[in-house]
């Protein structure tokens, strides 16, 4: 099948991109236009890996750009978005633009184009904080944030075109993704970079809050699962691995594994604005699960830590550290 993948440039849409060619799928990545010419974290691939990508430069803010990257596709992974919280509090509209708008422009292409599967991006963060746990695809929708809330309505635009127009609508809810490439706008990434740079008080924002950690590898193959199901047209599917840990004892654990001693100082300018900040996050994959058979491999504390030490090895590699700026805050 010829598989168009918007946001192909980004942390978990380049290893999407790997999966789905392995897979043997034939993908066109869609890349976000630039003026440098580069095409994200694609450009750090196998040569072998781009050279199996049919890449296409655009955006899909422009109905044109979309309309002609979906010619001739019949399956459709949306992951193109804004997706920092910190920067939507500066530029929300930029948000409604890429995240609302650009969907919208997505879907009406798919329909023209009579998609055959069409799976939309959504968050954990369109929950907010947990009012039960674990979270299951009922609970309340709260826009804590100008992001969120512009996924909120991401999501309902992406279902009123099944409702509305039969277009095979499938979203999948990721909860919070970790894993090589990842931007140091993430806590994981923050903390190794620090301390692989031999930072020793590391900074962070609030420590208290807790989160379902995701090995980016599983959020993958729940991607390609849900792409699969027939039973999932239509539906709202959380990927999470049903385990939760604080940002305080994650820190912790990170340096246990990198065998450094640390101590943990609050930065003010990593703190998100009151009743913004999601106290609490933690995910119930059962539905996904029994549509699709899907199951993360790396569940629990074990798969946890699993995961952790992939990820510091990528990121501790000298010729990818020096790709961050660990002593910078990235919002």
């Amino acid at each position: 099948m010829k598989t168009l993948l918007t946001g192909a440039d980004g942390f978990i849409g380049s290893h999407l991109a790997e999966t789905l060619l392995s897979a043997g799928h034939n993908v066109r990545a869609f890349c976000q236009y630039n003026s440098f010419g580069h095409r994200g974290w694609l450009d750090t691939l196998p040569k072998d890996v781009i050279d199996s990508l049919d890449i296409y430069m655009g955006d899909v803010r422009d109905p044109s750009c979309v309309n002609e990257a979906m010619s001739g596709c019949d399956q459709v992974f949306h992951l193109a978005a804004l997706i920092t919280i910190p920067y939507s509090y500066t530029a929300p509209s930029s948000y409604i633009h890429t995240n609302v708008l650009g969907t919208l422009n997505m879907l009406q292409a798919a329909r023209q184009h009579g998609i055959s599967s069409f799976v939309h991006t959504s968050t954990s963060e369109t929950y907010g904080s947990a009012q039960f746990v674990p979270i299951t695809e009922d609970h309340q929708l709260v826009g804590q944030s100008p992001y969120s809330a512009s996924k909120i309505a991401a999501d309902y635009l992406a279902l009123s075109f099944y409702h509305s127009f039969g277009l095979p609508v499938k979203i999948l809810k990721p909860f919070n993704t970790y894993g090589p490439r990842q931007s140091t706008r993430a806590v994981i990434p923050t903390i190794i970079t620090q301390i692989a740079s031999g930072q020793c008080d590391i900074k962070l924002g609030s420590l208290s809050p807790t989160r379902d950690f995701n090995y980016v590898k599983d959020t993958c193959s729940a991607f390609l699962s849900i792409s699969r199901s027939a039973k999932a047209v239509g539906q709202v599917l959380n990927s999470a691995s049903n385990f939760e840990i604080s940002i305080g004892h994650t820190a912790s654990l990170i340096a246990k594994i990198m065998n450094k001693d640390i101590t943990i100082s609050c930065d003010s300018h990593r703190v998100r604005p009151d009743g913004s900040e999601v106290v609490r996050l933690y995910g119930d994959n059962t539905k996904l699960r029994t549509l699709t058979m899907w199951a993360p491999e790396y569940s629990g504390l074990q798969g946890f830590v699993r995961g952790l030490t992939e990820t510091i090895h990528w990121f501790t590699e000298s010729k990818n550290l020096q790709k961050y700026r660990p002593q910078d805050y990235s919002f």
